[in-house]
């Protein structure tokens, strides 16, 4: 099937070519009254303008009207078992409409500003996509399926946490005969490598699927919602595919499954505040049994700090688990922070050696070359810390070598005694994809790569691995207090959470900012920067240069400690959907 795809259009309405070989269908999208219809070839005017594209993104509506998204660039990943997969990697935002002369003057800023919040989460990298291949599920999800499921569109049949582009694609979904038109998005990291061991060739896929529910930036989507969603689910597989046989590890990460958040306010790390009122057991137990019916078992692994202000979400999460009383559940604390204090990563071996049974328990998926199912994976490690991030993804590579060994073992790729550790080549190869995929994860969620992927590179914590996390979290703090907003918006008007009404008397954009907001970063700089003038251009003694680095010094910093006082005045919070608040 070509991937390649004809979009030609004229004044009154868009014409998109199917993408199979030799297919007539076009689809026609009318510009004026948004009508969706099935057309051929003929049908297009020959004085269409005519341009490539490689898929439909959906369509959206803002305050001049609807708009088709279009994947106009992309690039090869891979194949997957004979399916191309592809990186979106360029988009168009197409208007319907032919002028704006219908709109006010704060209707044409307020639209300005909703296609920037568009652009804004079109342009985070880690959109893929394939025309013949359901990347949605998993390889053992996969393998459960009726002739019937088989039968049915990409669309139909995708597992929709993790279509990025559902809501885009509402009106096509609703006419199943253009559902071929419309491809499900993934949003995540998608790496694939052939791979050598003893001089056997096999593939080594690495998959993370990121939810669409719940999703969000770092610090204004925290713990779960009333459905039992956790904020930054991502479910993660590791594949091998030699010789036919296939082999596949699940893992997933989420946020602590309670009532809790942890808003900006300007300090280096917000305090969590859990919900005193909310009924935590209700979701929680919402979550773990949607959790048990696709995973089945789940071992809990809570990476956060046993101490100080991660404490009472610890012990939260371990009574919850407690009260639930489920055998499909185990929960393991451990302070990640504690154990490998002072660089000691090599203690990470603490936690493998007790989780190790467990992980035997859990097996994984094979099908052998016949297309027989050998083994099922019978449950799923969930890992968390505070952000699911950094902590969490050198956790889920650790466990993860440790399935590959037994997979590889079982298939004849490593001798008996051979480790996988022991495979140069192999393994720079393998500590650089899960530390892509941690900087892609942390990118998504937190605006910066992830920290400590120094470990995960080399295996072994490095001083200048501690001066870049240094580096990402200072761009972090910046960006969850003076973006995070506009980012958090942008997410939600992508995925429906807000819907734009050109009716509406007042545009939560005409919000005025408060103007502590505005002068926060000016005031910032100025001082700062007169700390370095002084410094630069020293007065006539050191006293005196002493003297003005003090002054600006003090000012600047008690400047810092007044605005923090009521931290909150002065971040960028969301305008379009409130987010609640933790009582």
């Amino acid at each position: 099937m070509a991937s390649t795809r004809e979009a030609h259009m004229t004044p009154e309405k868009f014409y998109v070519e199917a993408c199979d070989d030799g297919a007539d269908d076009v689809l026609t999208i009318d510009r004026v009254s948004t009508e969706v219809t099935l057309a051929v070839k003929k049908d297009v005017p020959p004085s269409a303008v005519t341009r490539p594209i490689f898929g439909i993104l959906g369509t959206i509506h803002l305050v001049a009207g609807n708009y088709l998204i279009v994947i106009t660039k992309k690039t090869k990943v891979g194949e997957f078992f004979n399916h191309v997969i592809w990186k979106a990697t360029d988009f168009d935002v197409l208007s319907y409409k032919k002028t704006m002369l219908h709109l006010t003057d704060i209707q044409l800023q307020d639209n300005k500003t909703f296609l920037a919040m568009l652009n804004h989460v079109l342009n985070v990298d880690g959109f893929y996509f394939s025309t013949t291949y359901d990347l949605t599920h998993t390889l053992q999800r996969l393998s459960n399926t009726s002739p019937e499921f088989q039968e049915m569109s990409l669309l139909e049949r995708a597992d929709q946490r993790f279509v990025w582009n559902g809501h885009l694609l509402r009106e096509l979904s609703a006419q199943p005969e253009v559902h071929r038109f419309a491809l499900p998005v993934l949003h995540g990291f998608i790496t694939m490598h052939s791979c050598s061991i003893n001089g056997k060739y096999f593939d080594w896929i690495l998959i993370s699927r990121r939810s669409c529910f719940r999703a969000g930036v770092r610090y204004y989507v925290r713990g779960i919602d009333s459905e039992g969603h956790a904020a930054n689910f991502v479910e993660t597989e590791q594949i091998v595919h030699y010789s036919g046989s296939k082999a596949s590890f699940v893992q997933t990460r989420g946020s602590i499954p309670v009532f809790w958040s942890q808003r900006p306010n300007l300090k280096y790390k917000p305090l969590p505040q859990i919900s005193k009122v909310a009924n935590h057991m209700d979701g929680f137990q919402r979550h773990f049994d949607s959790q048990v019916i696709i995973y089945g078992k789940q071992v809990i692994i809570n990476l956060i700090n046993q101490k100080g202000s991660e404490k009472p979400l610890e012990q939260t999460f371990a009574t919850m688990v407690s009260s639930l009383g489920s055998g499909m559940m185990r929960y393991i604390a451990f302070d990640f922070h504690k154990e490998c204090k002072n660089m000691r990563w090599d203690r990470l071996s603490i936690l493998l050696d007790q989780v190790a049974e467990m992980q035997d328990e859990l097996s994984y998926f094979l099908v052998d070359s016949a297309g027989q199912v050998v083994a099922n994976q019978e449950g799923v490690f969930r890992s968390n810390c505070m952000d699911c991030l950094d902590r969490t993804n050198v956790i889920q590579s650790l466990l993860a070598r440790r399935s590959l060994q037994a997979q590889l073992q079982r298939l004849g790729v490593l001798h008996v005694g051979q480790k996988l550790e022991e495979q140069d080549e192999f393994e720079k190869i393998y500590k650089n994809a899960w530390a892509d995929n941690a900087n892609a994860c942390a990118k998504q969620y937190a605006g910066t790569g992830a920290l400590k992927t120094d470990f995960t590179r080399t295996g072994k914590r490095t001083h200048l691995g501690l001066i870049m996390d240094g580096w990402n979290s200072m761009i972090r703090y910046y960006k969850n207090n003076f973006s995070d907003g506009f980012r958090q918006d942008s997410i939600d008007l992508f995925l429906g959470n807000y819907s734009v009404d050109e009716l509406e008397s007042h545009s939560p954009l005409s919000v005025p900012r408060d103007w502590k907001f505005l002068a926060l970063p000016v005031i910032m700089v100025v001082a700062f920067s007169m700390c370095i003038i002084c410094l630069l251009m020293a007065g006539d003694t050191w006293t005196e240069t002493l003297a003005y680095v003090l002054f600006w010094g003090v000012a600047s910093i008690g400047t810092f400690f007044i605005i923090l006082y009521n931290g909150k005045d002065f971040v960028d919070a969301p305008r379009l959907v409130q987010k609640e608040k933790i009582d």
